[in-house]
């Protein structure tokens, strides 16, 4: 972007703020409140996500400053309210940031990533004992609109914590199997409720088992999304480039297609 003045967090904030002002203020913007906005904060999060995939920098350079701007929409309404501000946000993350390092800013040391994770737990773990009369569970602190699939891990990772876990990685797929007869019995069955509650039990256990091989199962299934959306894509136009119209066009020959995308990759 080429500007003849650089700006900076300053003037975004300005800007934030002469938007919501209530007399010469922007009327989609003064009528928003948190409600109403997070779904905007939400996708830009994902456009973040999409750029990174993509890997345009560009482009993410742009999502990051919508990002940005839907912190500082936040914490301008909470301002409104008299709760905090922009610079309270501020504030708090770079406070966590140096408490969460003491590798980094203070005496502790840290040689590996896992030594890192067992600093950060530390440290959550300290502040969370600051509040004990709100944090009553093991399973506290896990978002509750994250999506499901992260969401899975981060509450098997907190009951694994404190010792609810399986032994070794091969017991979840023991207990895969099983999910899955009694999947077979429930679609033997016609019983809708319990088709849906197994293919919960087996898609909970799918995330666990990416957990304890350290994978994110949310980035694993997003992957493969991106990879059936490339591969589909390809097949399309596969079919249109041969004259063909995927609808007249026969499953054989689809799959064939198919294999043709997965093999030039």
């Amino acid at each position: 972007m080429n500007n003849q003045r650089n700006y900076n967090l300053t003037d975004l904030i300005k800007v934030m703020e002469d938007l919501r002002a209530p007399k010469t203020g922007c009327p989609w913007d003064i009528e928003q409140d948190f409600k109403t906005i997070i779904p905007y904060t939400l996708e830009e999060a994902y456009e973040v996500a999409d750029a990174v995939d993509r890997g345009s920098m560009p482009d993410l350079r742009e999502e990051l400053g919508d990002l940005l701007f839907q912190s500082i929409y936040h914490a301008q309404m909470a301002a409104e309210s008299g709760h905090f501000n922009i610079h309270d946000v501020i504030h708090d993350v770079t406070e966590k940031m140096i408490s969460r390092h003491p590798h980094v800013f203070g005496n502790v040391k840290a040689s590996s990533a896992a030594d890192v994770d067992k600093i950060w737990e530390i440290q959550k773990e300290a502040e969370k004992n600051k509040n004990k009369d709100k944090d009553n569970s093991a399973l506290d602190g896990v978002t509750v609109a994250l999506p499901a699939l992260l969401k899975a891990q981060k509450l098997q990772k907190k009951a694994a914590k404190v010792g609810f876990e399986w032994p070794d990685v091969s017991h979840v797929l023991d207990k895969l199997e099983e999910e899955i007869l009694e999947m077979r019995t429930a679609i033997a069955n016609s019983d809708t409720d319990n088709q849906k509650e197994e293919l919960g039990d087996i898609l909970f256990l799918l995330a666990n088992y990416g957990r304890m091989l350290g994978i994110n199962s949310e980035e694993a299934l997003r992957q493969c999304n991106n990879k059936f959306e490339r591969r589909f894509r390809g097949l399309e136009t596969d079919i249109k480039n041969n004259g063909g119209s995927l609808l007249e066009t026969p499953l054989e020959e689809m799959e064939n297609a198919w294999n043709r995308q997965k093999n030039k990759e």
